[in-house]
């Protein structure tokens, strides 16, 4: 009965890690696949455009007049201020750090304890102590401890990308919330740039840009998937034995 549960433990164990070496099986000896671009929150933002606000009253005099506050007009404001309209998120990120520290700690103790005289009872006691030992000098302690440390790190990273990014919703603040999202594939190689946040009207320039300093909880992602990427990390097993094993 032992033997059957291990054997069955064993083939689920199995089927597991099969199942987890094949999630990324959609490039098995053909190029990555691309997302579908239907199945996102910006094409939902595209097609479904959010209530407005404040209705304004339009009038013959206003469709007669040479000067109009369209945003399709010659002077009118194109920046991205609605659900599902598109603005350019431009990523310059050239940062460096470095940090240094060094802890040094020292300590040290010393007791003592001697009954030289006490009304003859140190002479008594000398008698009855192993060969050596003498109550004058009964106990003596010495401790010294010390520890040190010296650690540093540094970073350098250098990014430069520009993305198309989407209002996907336009908050009761007026703060819009915006999601891009950029699929590049090479050969057998699939780059993919995400970028996500919140942003304010009057920070996007007349460009129609914003930059990502002003992006805010801006997530930002660029990575892959692809023949490269697998090869660059550890097999599916070796992740579960770094995991488990305690040395």
């Amino acid at each position: 009965m032992m033997q059957k549960t291990l054997g069955h433990a064993a083939s689920t164990a199995l089927i597991c890690l099969g199942l987890a070496a094949c999630e990324g099986g959609d490039h098995l000896g053909k190029e990555p696949s691309f997302s579908d671009p239907l199945d996102t929150r910006e094409h939902s933002a595209m097609i479904s455009s959010s209530l407005p606000t404040i209705l304004e009253k339009s009038t013959n005099l206003d469709q007669a007049s040479l000067w109009s506050g369209n945003r399709r007009s010659l002077l009118g404001d194109r920046r991205a201020m609605q659900r599902g309209d598109i603005m350019t998120v431009v990523i310059e990120i050239d940062e460096e750090a470095e940090i240094s520290n060094k802890t040094d700690r020292a300590r040290s103790g010393s007791q003592s304890l001697g009954v030289p005289q006490l009304g003859g009872v140190s002479q008594r006691l000398d008698k009855r102590l192993p060969d050596g030992a003498t109550a004058a000098d009964l106990v003596s302690i010495n401790s010294t401890s010390s520890s040190s440390g010296d650690g540093s790190v540094r970073r350098n990273e250098k990014l430069t990308l520009r993305v198309a990014a989407t209002v996907v919703e336009v908050l009761p603040n007026g703060v819009l919330s915006i999601a891009g999202s950029q699929e590049l594939r090479v050969n057998f190689e699939m780059r993919e740039l995400l970028v996500s946040g919140y942003v304010r009207p009057e920070d996007i320039s007349r460009q129609n840009e914003i930059t990502y300093d002003k992006i805010a909880s801006a997530r930002v992602s660029y990575g892959g998937r692809g023949q490269i990427t697998d090869m660059q990390q550890p097999r599916i097993g070796q992740q579960i034995l770094d995991a488990l094993l305690p040395f």
